[in-house]
This record gives structure tokens, C-alpha cells and sequence, in this order.
């Protein structure tokens, strides 16, 4: 009896494998081995900078809320500090872009919290 192989799956399970790689350079694109590393590894950093972003992002914030306190004699750590106590329940993204986009209102919330 001759080996039954399932070529429909395996071919399907290719086209999956090189469509992911689709606008890579060189043998990467349409090399199956190469092809199915690279997308492998992609994945892996898809994952991982799915993460990373979320800590960017917070670092980023951080940095514009401390620019914008420092232009009216506080720090970072004294302004969220201070905020807090004042019952201020504002998240760092809203106040990254008020001190970015809205400096007068930014000021208003630094002498409030002062």
C-alpha cells in the first residue's frame, strides 16, 4: 500500500508560513527554511515589543510631566506626590499630554497641587 501524505495541509501550512513573510528581503521572503525562521523570530519580537511599548510609552510620559513640572519649580516625584494628596486621579498619559499640548491648564493643575 503506498504512504498517504497530506500535501493539501503541508502546502497550506507553507503559504501560511510565506505570506507572514511577504516584504522581507533576500531568500527570506520565498526560502521556506529561511522563510519560516524569520517569520518565527518576527513573531517573537511582535510578542515581546507588544510589552515593551506599554513601558515606552509610560517613560515617555514620565519624561513630559516632569519637563512640564520642572518649568514651575517642582519635580516629577513632588508633583505626583503632591497631586495625589490633592486628589487629583488624572493618569500620566492625560497629564503628558496637557503639559505637552496644554501648558496654561498644566499650570493650573501645578498650582493647584502646590
Amino acid at each position: 500500500m503506498p504512504r498517504s501524505v497530506n500535501a493539501v495541509a503541508s502546502r497550506a501550512r507553507r503559504k501560511k508560513v510565506l505570506k507572514l513573510a511577504k516584504g522581507y528581503f533576500g531568500r527570506r521572503k520565498n526560502v521556506w527554511t529561511v522563510a519560516k525562521n524569520a517569520v518565527e523570530k518576527g513573531l517573537v519580537y511582535a510578542y515581546r515589543d507588544r510589552r515593551q511599548k506599554k513601558r515606552n510609552f509610560r517613560a515617555l510620559w514620565i519624561l513630559r510631566i516632569n519637563a512640564g513640572a520642572r518649568l514651575h519649580g517642582m519635580s516629577y516625584s513632588q508633583f505626583m506626590g503632591a497631586a495625589k494628596k490633592a486628589g487629583i486621579e488624572l493618569n500620566r498619559k492625560v497629564l503628558a499630554d496637557l503639559a505637552m499640548n496644554h501648558p496654561e491648564a498644566f499650570k493650573a493643575i501645578v498650582e493647584k497641587v502646590k
